[in-house]
């Protein structure tokens, strides 16, 4: 998508948001943007400059033994988990690092992990990170998942998020509604583009989109 504009998050020019304008759908909700995160996630620039601007939003009283990514958020939560060990959090992993997963989806849309990469989640003090949080869908599955193997969400970190937290649990985001306040997201049954004959631009998911027509 050509006609998008850059959002630089004020702590680090190197984070960068990039939204489009249009009509879009999501697994959960329709938009009226769409964010791409691609290079977020993949350029290691960007990357890292992310993954330490997350880890600045926590305390070296924190424990943290494990960073659950999703939507592909692997490269980010390495740099995240190396900045949070450099800046003094702990972890009770008995080699005193952290371990960097992510789950895997069963035929339901639930998350899971086989038994060989239990023990991450197992008793483990977890944290959440995502791309961007808009109806609190995939987050709510992953708690889910994370409570359903004895693991302890002590936090969820996002690039972009409209609510502050999560069953009481508190997101901690680099961007927010208060960096482009007309960004809207309806349910499907409910989405005013849709009712005024508004063309859906593309299909959009964690990996990206897929332009319609």
């Amino acid at each position: 998508m050509q006609n998008y504009k850059k959002i630089e998050y004020s702590g680090n020019r190197n984070v960068i948001l990039r939204i489009t304008p249009g009509h879009f759908i999501t697994p959960h909700s329709h938009v009226n943007y769409y964010m791409d995160l691609c290079d977020t996630k993949a350029r290691m620039k960007e990357a890292r400059a992310t993954g330490e601007a997350l880890a600045e939003m926590y305390l070296a009283s924190d424990v943290i033994d494990t960073v659950l990514c999703l939507n592909g958020m692997e490269v980010v939560g390495s740099y995240l988990a190396n900045k949070l060990t450099e800046a003094g959090i702990i972890s009770m992993n008995s080699h005193k690092t952290m371990y960097i997963t992510q789950p895997e989806y069963n035929v339901n849309g639930q998350m899971m992990f086989r038994e060989n990469n239990q023990h991450m989640i197992n008793g483990k003090k977890v944290l959440i990170l995502i791309d961007s949080a808009t109806t609190g869908g995939t987050l709510k599955t992953a708690l889910d998942s994370v409570r359903f193997y004895k693991g302890e969400i002590v936090g969820i970190s996002a690039v972009f998020s409209i609510a502050t937290q999560i069953e009481n649990i508190p997101i901690r985001a680099l961007f927010t509604k208060r960096d482009f306040p007309d960004y809207a997201s309806y349910t499907h049954d409910t989405c005013p583009l849709c009712r005024d004959g508004v063309a859906v631009d593309a299909i959009c998911n964690g990996f990206g989109y897929s332009t319609i027509g």
